[in-house]
């Protein structure tokens, strides 16, 4: 019960400062903080192998997710 408090004081840290932060490389960093939270309460809140699997599909998703956001931000792909 108190690994799941953690992830779900850290969660909702996450998403307050995403949601007040006024830099954006900041909110990415913090909205990647939430992503982690959400994966590790699934895997604590669900005692089956399969939300194991559920857990790192939402991680793997939300990390390409991130990336491509911060891709965009950055100026994407730089062509010659």
């Amino acid at each position: 019960m108190i690994p799941l408090l953690v992830c779900a004081l850290i969660g909702l840290y996450a998403a307050a400062r995403v949601v007040f932060e006024s830099e954006t490389p900041r909110k990415l960093l913090y909205l990647n903080v939430l992503n982690f939270a959400i994966a590790g309460s699934i895997v604590l809140l669900i005692p089956d192998i399969m939300a194991l699997f559920a857990a790192a599909a939402y991680f793997v998703g939300s990390t390409l997710e991130s990336n491509a956001i911060a891709s965009t931000w950055a100026g994407g792909v730089k062509r010659t």
